[in-house]
This record gives C-alpha cells, structure tokens and sequence, in this order.
C-alpha cells in the first residue's frame, strides 16, 4: 500500500539570479510529523510556498499522485502562515468569522453557512478550547489565543495534513509548551504534520523526522537517525546537537 501524501523530486526554485532551493527530493507520507528546520533564509518557507503552488519551481510536486498543476483538493491541506497579523485594526472580523473562512472556501457557490457547518465552527472552537471566544474581535486576543484561532481555521476543513510556518515565534515559553502539546494531540490522532520552526532544542520531543535545509537538503530522516549521525556533529558541533537530541540520551 502506497501511503506517501506528498512527493518531490529534484525540486528547485529561482528567483532571479538567486536559487533559493536546490534538488529537493523527498517523500511525505501518512501520518509524518516533520520538524523542518535550518538557518535563516535557508528556503524553508519558501518549500512550503512552493507546495501550496504560490512559487515557480522545476523538477516534480505531486499531492496524492497528482500533478501539483492538476491538484484542486486544497482542503486536503491546513496551513498557518508564519505572519498573524495580516487583518488591520479596522478589520471587524470575530473569532467565529476568521474561522469560518477556513470552511467557506470547501462550500459550493454562493458559499453559504448553513447550521451544520456553524456547529461544525464552533466544535473546532471547542477542541482548542476557544469557543467561548466566538463573538470576541480578534485583536482583542492574547498572542496565544490569536494562534489557536489561526490553528482552528487551518482546521476547520479537516485537512489530511497541516502546515505550520513558525507557528511559535511571538509566544512565550509556557504558551508555546501549550502549543506543541496541541498540535502532539493532533498528530496522535493521526493527522500529518509539517512544521517549520527554529526551536531546535525542542522540536525532537514532538517531531518523529528531521527536515534540515540550507538551500540543499543536509539531513532527511528519524529523529533518532539525526542524533545519531556524525555528519550532524559536525554541523552542529557536538555539544549543541547534544542539546537539540537531549530527549534521547
């Protein structure tokens, strides 16, 4: 049986003069959880861009066997951005209303909630433990809270995989444990999960596979495959991958 979800092969991307990703080839499967990491502007957005078909690239994407030209299916995929602050302060929106944009865009012309669908909303709400935030207006949020929301409309259309940009940059250390438990949950209850993020030190208690890019791939596998690695010392240096693989000692 052929599970792999997502599959790349000798991806790259340009832009102008400047290659941002290099033979990228690398299998997805069903219920992955990939901690994607590396140094800034190492292209790791720009990977996940490029499988949402927002970037040019050569080589082959395929989404569950099809072309990534051919793929319609985009509620297979939830997706939080790195940036949460892309409404202004005159955007009237509630936490109900940003949520529901995660499901209006699965629903057929004009587009139109009906009762099912709003409970559905408000069950998302509930599993993140945000409904009683409905009617609140999102700017009148915590940094914690602003993120579940986001997390709930990524999943609101029940998506296959999640995606997740930095999902942790402005949270503080106790929020951002919170998080990661979420999204652990998540995972367990096999959903497949992408995560980009810079918290190397933590990321290995969650994660099952290591994503390390600068450009090219540097490392693809197990988490235990990484910390057993000597190329990785070496990148590294042995006392930060000591740290980074800490659970595993």
């Amino acid at each position: 049986m052929n599970n792999t979800l997502i599959s790349l092969d000798k991806v790259a991307v340009s832009f102008g003069a400047s290659q941002v990703l290099q033979n990228i080839s690398l299998d997805i499967k069903q219920g992955d959880f990939i901690g994607i990491t590396g140094p800034n502007g190492a292209g790791k957005s720009t990977l996940i861009r490029t499988l949402l078909n927002l970037n040019p690239y050569t080589g082959s994407i395929k989404l569950w066997d099809t072309p990534l030209s051919d793929f319609h299916h985009w509620n297979y995929i939830g997706y939080v951005p790195q940036s949460l602050t892309q409404y202004s302060r005159q955007f009237p929106a509630t936490v109900e209303e940003i949520v529901s944009l995660g499901l209006i865009s699965t629903l057929s012309w004009p587009r139109i909630l009906n009762q099912e669908n709003i409970n559905h909303i408000y069950d998302t709400l509930k599993s993140l433990n945000i409904q009683d935030l409905a009617k609140t207006s999102i700017h009148d949020l915590s940094g914690g809270q602003r993120q579940r929301v986001w997390l709930a409309k990524a999943l609101v259309s029940k998506p296959k995989v999640l995606i997740l940009d930095e999902p942790t940059n402005a949270l503080d250390p106790e929020i951002r444990n919170t998080f990661y438990e979420q999204i652990s949950k998540l995972h367990k209850q096999g959903l497949t999960i992408l995560l980009i993020t810079h918290d190397t030190n933590d990321i290995g208690n969650y994660a099952e596979k290591i994503l390390l890019i600068d450009t090219n791939i540097i490392f693809w596998g197990d988490f235990n495959e990484f910390c057993k690695s000597d190329s990785m010392s070496h990148y590294f240096g042995e006392g930060s991958k000591h740290i980074i693989c800490h659970q595993h000692e």
